[in-house]
């Protein structure tokens, strides 16, 4: 059940230490290769969040969510913990550890794959998904790596719990969760996480400065409003 899953928090460990171990790279390279990546993950999140069939509860979705992220202030409290880890790896954490760690935790935690992948697992154990998945994150765990250190090798820990999560208890989930609100649901998810990306992406490219994590609330609000339409769609 939990093989794809190993797979890809492995390919995103394998590949962060290969590009840690490249980062020799000239700056002017460094840079180039860093906003090809941004402007790749903006277009992926942009392509995501045109997934949403109805875009109205993806916004009211972000909107919640951000004041709720914003009271409990959780991109400080991930920080910290980037910044714990960093302290006690000491020299071996290169470059901007909570960046990477943060920034490759909510990519690669975030998207349709995500969340097809481990319920395809779990309710098939059909791995494809997930395998397809761990050649797409190692790759950008190899470029991320190279340019914002350790801390993207340790966004493996964080998806795979939360991959792991989705897995085991997908054999439960079909039980209860009609394959119409599932579908929905997975949309409009697909959606609010295209736009953590685009957020991301323009983080990366020092743009803007978006505390992306700030706005995780806004994938359980989600999940209450598109259950609430659809259970008065069943009622009425």
């Amino acid at each position: 059940m939990l093989l794809g899953v190993i797979v890809n928090a492995c390919a995103i460990i394998f590949a962060s230490l290969i590009g840690v171990r490249i980062r020799r790279i000239p700056e002017r390279i460094k840079l180039l290769v860093m906003q090809a990546l941004s402007l790749s993950v903006i277009v992926m999140g942009i392509n995501m969040a045109l997934s949403s069939e109805q875009f109205i509860i993806v916004m009211a979705s972000l909107l919640i969510g951000a004041v709720i992220g914003e009271c409990m202030d959780i991109d400080k409290r991930l920080n910290q913990v980037g910044m714990w880890i960093e302290a006690r790896l000491g020299k071996a954490a290169q470059g901007s550890f909570s960046q990477g760690f943060v920034s490759a935790t909510l990519i690669f935690a975030t998207g349709a794959l995500a969340i097809l992948g481990p319920l395809d697992s779990g309710l098939r154990g059909d791995h494809q998904l997930l395998f397809t998945k761990s050649l797409i994150d190692g790759f950008s765990a190899l470029v991320f790596a190279s340019t914002l250190g350790i801390g993207v090798l340790f966004s493996a820990i964080p998806v795979f719990l939360y991959q792991g999560f989705i897995a085991v208890f997908a054999s439960q989930i079909h039980a209860w969760v009609p394959p119409a609100l599932m579908e929905t649901l997975i949309a409009e998810l697909t959606s609010v996480g295209g736009v953590f990306i685009v957020a991301i992406g323009l983080n990366l490219l020092h743009v803007t400065k978006v505390k992306v994590a700030n706005l995780l609330p806004s994938l359980v609000i989600v999940v209450v409003i598109v259950s609430a339409i659809y259970g008065v769609q069943v009622l009425f």
